[in-house]
Parts: C-alpha cells; sequence; structure tokens
C-alpha cells in the first residue's frame, strides 16, 4: 500500500506559477504511471497530467496543455506538477494518485490529503 502526501500549493495572481509535489510517505510508486487530479467546488474531480512509470511520456488535459508539465524523480520517489500560467479556473484541490496505463485519466488507489491551489484574477 502506497500512501501518498501532496504538498506546494497556495495563493497566487492570475498568471503565477506553482509547483506541486507528490511524493509516497510509504512504499513506493517508482515502477507505476502517475497522475495529477483536481476538483474545483462544485465539480466532479478532473484528470490533470499523467506520466508513465519512466518519465518518458506524459499526457494532459485539453485546459492545461502548454501550460503545465508533469516529471518525476524515481530516486525520490516524487513526482512534481509544474504549474504555469495559472488561471483562475485552474483553483481547485489538487491530488496525486496512480493510474493504470499510459493515456489513461483514472486514477488507481487511495488518494493523499490534496493540497490547495487557489489562483486570484
Amino acid at each position: 500500500q502506497v500512501q501518498l502526501v501532496e504538498s506546494g500549493g497556495g495563493l497566487v495572481q492570475a498568471g503565477g506559477s506553482l509547483r506541486l509535489s507528490c511524493a509516497a510517505s510509504r512504499g513506493t510508486f517508482s515502477r507505476v504511471a502517475m497522475g495529477w487530479f483536481r476538483q474545483a467546488p462544485g465539480k466532479e474531480r478532473e484528470f490533470v497530467a499523467g506520466i508513465d512509470w519512466s518519465g518518458g511520456t506524459t499526457w494532459y488535459a485539453d485546459s492545461v496543455k502548454g501550460r503545465f508539465a508533469i516529471s518525476r524523480d524515481n530516486a525520490k520517489n516524487t513526482v512534481y506538477l509544474q504549474m504555469n500560467s495559472l488561471k483562475p479556473e485552474d483553483t481547485a484541490m489538487y491530488y496525486c494518485a496512480r493510474v493504470p496505463v499510459v493515456n489513461a485519466r483514472r486514477a488507481l488507489g487511495s488518494w493523499g490529503q490534496g493540497t490547495q491551489v487557489t489562483v486570484s484574477s
């Protein structure tokens, strides 16, 4: 069982940047695909970005393409989400989770506590 901890969220003005981290506090996800998801108030949780086990393949929701970049450092057992050119509509609680296969937009396993990203206009 892998326990995940998200961090790096905060309050930022539109156009700003944040870097989120997802670390395994227990176990490892170095050999599995991972993804970032978010949930805004009144909306369903949605896929944001995914990355395969090696970090060589990434995929994104259309709404964040060109602005966000997912990466990983398997030696540190950590997945990152670099968020640039943030928009108010990016405001949400951000979560990481395992995903089943490359290009998947569904999560597997348990979620961490999430990290809040708030973008002001």
